[in-house]
């Protein structure tokens, strides 16, 4: 849905897009396996490269920068992105708690005169409990995430014909508090019209206990942003429902970001709360997806796109297939 996602987010992922959302939660879950596996067309490319048995092993392999390295050197150019998200969660109506984890990686050799073979890593971890409540009839909803977020950064640049040597003193670590907060308005008309709206690291927390790497670099401060959104839901046939959906992301402009690349539109058809159909657009580029959807089982295949450049709109194409999977009773 192009991420634009604040208004309609109704399960435990609600931590994370718009806590308000989990006064919508239908019934309790415990979800022990919640995992989102993504990687980028460069990645497919180069670990679908030979056999398809081999393509898991391959994947697996595209965590280590030196097997990274020896794949992508028939592909110079080509961006290597990998993501891996386990959220196992107990989520009711109005609170969730449960534990992120979070690894992704990057990789690329580039093709300029330079030449260098550049990796970059990321991994979050950490606690997350949130809380929900309602106002005028459940009209109004407001909530509050708290993530205790451990996070080790990694970025490294050699010479692509070198073994690649990652030690302990090449990463920055730190631990922060993370609070989110948000709101929904959901007035009771046709097509149930909704305004959202929600504030990332609402107390502007900066890292603690951090340790810089051998160059004297430290973590990136997480900016505090805020995110507004609207929607609409008709009620197109009996069991059919038609999300429509706009985002307009970092609406304080915290990032410096061109404006066509924070806005967000998405849409979703739901067909009895068991099938959905899904489309979007953000970051100037399409996405998309189907969803199924159980009592005890979630599947979404989806795909999205960033744009790799710095700076102006829709110049670099970096594109993207997630399979997220969730099980539980």
């Amino acid at each position: 849905m192009g991420n634009a996602y604040i208004c309609k987010v109704d399960d435990a992922w609600s931590a994370f897009y718009n806590p308000a959302g989990l006064g919508t939660v239908r019934r309790p879950q415990f979800h022990l396996a919640n995992a989102h596996v993504e990687a980028s067309q460069g990645l497919m490319n180069a670990v679908g490269d030979g056999p398809a048995y081999k393509i898991p092993g391959k994947y697996i392999d595209s965590y280590d920068p030196e097997e990274m390295r020896s794949m992508l050197a028939k592909d110079q150019g080509k961006l290597s992105h990998s993501r891996l998200n386990l959220f196992p969660n107990f989520t009711a109506r109005g609170i969730t708690l449960g534990y992120l984890f979070s690894q992704r990686n990057r990789a690329i050799i580039n093709d300029d005169t330079a030449n260098k073979f550049e990796i970059a890593e990321r991994r979050d971890q950490g606690p997350i409990f949130a809380l929900n409540g309602g106002l005028f009839g459940g009209i109004l909803k407001v909530g509050a995430s708290a993530t205790y977020l451990f996070r080790r950064e990694l970025y490294k640049e050699i010479d692509p014909n070198d073994n690649v040597n990652v030690s302990k003193a090449d990463y920055t670590s730190g631990r922060s508090l993370q609070l989110t907060g948000g709101a929904r308005l959901t007035l009771p008309y046709d097509y149930l019209p909704t305004f959202a709206v929600v504030m990332r690291n609402a107390t502007n927390n900066n890292w603690e206990g951090e340790e810089k790497n051998t160059l004297g670099e430290g973590l990136s401060r997480i900016r505090q942003t805020i995110d507004a959104g609207v929607s609409i839901t008709p009620q197109i046939g009996k069991i059919t429902r038609l999300h429509l959906e706009a985002n307009l992301k970092d609406v304080n402009n915290s990032y410096d970001t061109d404006i066509k690349r924070r806005m967000a539109a998405g849409a979703e058809l739901d067909f009895g709360r068991r099938i959905f159909l899904r489309a979007g657009w953000g970051d100037g580029w399409g996405s998309g997806g189907i969803g199924v959807r159980s009592r005890t089982f979630i599947m979404d295949l989806s795909t999205y796109a960033v744009d790799r450049s710095l700076d102006g709109f829709r110049k670099e194409e970096d594109r993207r297939w997630v399979l997220s999977l969730s099980s539980g009773f």
